[in-house]
């Protein structure tokens, strides 16, 4: 593996726990519930094929599995499969790498692409990734394609009470370059402003696209307010603020992740 795959693996496998992460925060809450939502929304009456790519420990294809869905997972991290094959429900997983899936032309009824985008910093690969995507989806059924905003670092140390001046001068740093500098808790990664996952999508042919703002515009209120009376009254209110505005474009990028739903051409 490359330099930047190998250390991707060993933060998955060695630093960091995935398994854990969508019931830790309330952004993180958030962002499942309205994944899920979103991926409900999108996928074809049970029981559908759907491939998870980059599904980590299956978080996602659980609930689709559960569902009725037929899901195969890949990813790039063993562990992940390993944990992905070891739940309940269990789910049918396999490592792969997103810019080369294992898997024939048009062979899947709808595609999920929930990590892979943002773990890869050259534009190229991105590019790579969606149009592999594409290509494995039946002409069209749904992609869908998962990406960090450029400005949800930043906004997170500040609700969270982090921000200090290293991060005033990394926020100034996101403004014009969207790679990861690793060694600050995160692995190689790229956040994305609006219009360059946009045309990235259209680059590699994904048709219909609609834009979501995953978490919404309250995201941060909801951690800011995490341990205080009010913390259930603004979660609510945050969640509820992100099924209204789902597909604003202009609060898009408030979100923590942004996801790009299409149809494979």
């Amino acid at each position: 593996m490359s330099e930047p795959t190998t250390e991707i693996v060993n933060f998955y496998e060695d630093r960091y726990s995935e398994a854990e992460r969508l019931d830790r925060r309330p952004q993180a809450r958030l962002e499942r519930i309205r994944t899920l939502e979103l991926i409900r929304d999108l996928l074809p009456a049970t029981p559908a094929r759907v491939l998870d790519v980059g599904g980590g420990p299956g978080a996602y294809a659980r609930e689709l599995v559960t569902d009725g869905h037929q899901v195969r997972l890949i990813d790039l991290v063993p562990a992940h499969v390993a944990q992905a094959r070891a739940g309940t429900p269990t789910v049918e997983a396999v490592v792969g790498d997103a810019r080369g899936l294992p898997e024939p032309d048009a062979a899947w009824d709808a595609t999920l692409l929930l990590g892979p985008v943002y773990h890869l910093q050259d534009r190229a690969d991105r590019v790579r990734a969606i149009r592999e995507a594409i290509r494995v989806t039946r002409p069209g059924g749904p992609v869908a394609v998962a990406a960090i905003s450029r400005f949800a670092g930043p906004i997170d140390f500040a609700a969270t009470a982090r921000f200090d001046d290293r991060m005033l001068a990394e926020s100034r740093r996101l403004i014009t370059e969207g790679e990861n500098i690793v060694g600050g808790g995160f692995t190689h990664a790229y956040f994305h402003r609006v219009p360059e996952l946009l045309a990235e999508c259209a680059e590699a042919g994904l048709g219909g696209v609609v834009l979501h703002g995953v978490e919404g515009p309250a995201w941060s209120a909801a951690e800011a307010a995490v341990h205080g009376p009010a913390a259930d009254a603004i979660f609510d209110a945050a969640l509820r603020l992100a099924r209204l505005y789902s597909s604003e474009r202009d609060l898009a990028a408030a979100s923590c992740h942004l996801l790009v739903t299409g149809t494979a051409g």
